[in-house]
């Protein structure tokens, strides 16, 4: 089945809507690491070829986490050289100074941090109160930026948290401007146990606004635990968000907060922009026979249902 051919899904623009969207890739990343056996190098760097070959222009590729807090991605110094010809932006995730230097070592001009909105998140993640995990990555932004690095700020917990609950707006639009005054470039709001719904994003994306926080630098990043995702997605884009992460096949959850699913699938997402009329320079034939290819290497079928229907059409 080629949907191009058949019109399908039919484009229909809606007012309000950004005409271009930039997916962040996360999938050889959030989603592989979260596996829990560990996917060999020769296979991710695959995975990454044949993301970038689909039109995706940010791959985030791996993360120089310690391998102990993070096996699934040990393999980031042999696997990061092996992309460096492509002609794609590749983040790539640092927790620490040590972070920063073994990426900086291989070349790498996009890192990301990551913090969270919540203290019981940051324990569980990082081992240090927000203000801690804070304190530690000013160093690495500085040192990033001196080097005319590209800094990428996740925050997590945006919306809820498994030990606290609601996470209050102005908790996240506080950290939101401390991340931004260290000097990142970009942040991504996370909603990492997929519990927000369209009002909620609605609601802090006017918080952060009216705080001084540009549209322009903020990114979204929502999980399909509750199957809110792509309504979030839009309630997202009617603020002026035209940066969204995903993950092709829906691979991925995170490790420290048993209750997440899923990403939303970078497929899923073409599949509503498209039909939005939005563009995202994505063929998204490639990309579903791509996450099939994955999932195969996986040993079991793709979460993404536009993955699910399209590869069963074409069977």
């Amino acid at each position: 089945m080629n949907t191009p051919e058949l019109g399908l899904p039919v484009p229909v623009p809606a007012e309000g809507l950004p005409a271009h969207v930039r997916i962040h890739e996360v999938g050889a990343r959030d989603g592989l690491q979260n596996e829990k056996a560990t996917v060999p190098t020769a296979v991710k760097a695959e995975f990454v070829r044949r993301l970038a070959g689909t039109g995706l222009t940010t791959i985030e590729a791996t993360s120089f986490v310690h391998p102990r807090w993070v096996p699934q991605l040990a393999d980031a110094e042999d696997l990061y050289p092996q992309l460096s010809d492509l002609p794609v932006a590749l983040p790539v995730l640092v927790p620490n100074e040590r972070g920063l230097d073994r990426a900086l070592a291989l070349g790498a001009r996009r890192v990301a941090v990551f913090a969270s909105a919540t203290e019981s998140f940051a324990k569980a993640n990082l081992n240090r109160t927000v203000d801690e995990s804070l304190a530690m990555f000013e160093p690495v932004v500085t040192r990033a930026k001196g080097e005319d690095v590209h800094v990428r700020g996740y925050l997590s917990m945006c919306f809820g948290d498994p030990w606290e609950g609601p996470v209050p707006v102005p908790q996240v639009v506080r950290v939101c401007r401390a991340l931004l005054d260290l000097g990142c470039d970009e942040l991504s709001l996370g909603d990492t146990i997929g519990v927000a719904t369209p009002g909620q994003v609605t609601a802090l994306l006017t918080a952060l606004t009216e705080a001084g926080v540009p549209v322009s630098a903020l990114g979204v990043h929502f999980h399909d635990t509750y199957g809110q995702a792509l309504a979030n997605t839009l309630a997202a884009l009617q603020q002026g968000v035209t940066t969204v992460d995903s993950s092709a096949g829906g691979l991925g959850g995170c490790p420290f907060a048993k209750s997440a699913t899923g990403n939303l699938a970078t497929e899923d997402l073409v599949w509503m922009l498209r039909g939005l009329g939005i563009d995202t320079g994505v063929d998204l034939g490639r990309l579903v026979a791509t996450s099939v290819w994955m999932a195969a290497h996986l040993g079991r079928p793709s979460p993404s249902r536009t993955v699910r229907a399209l590869s069963h059409q074409e069977s």
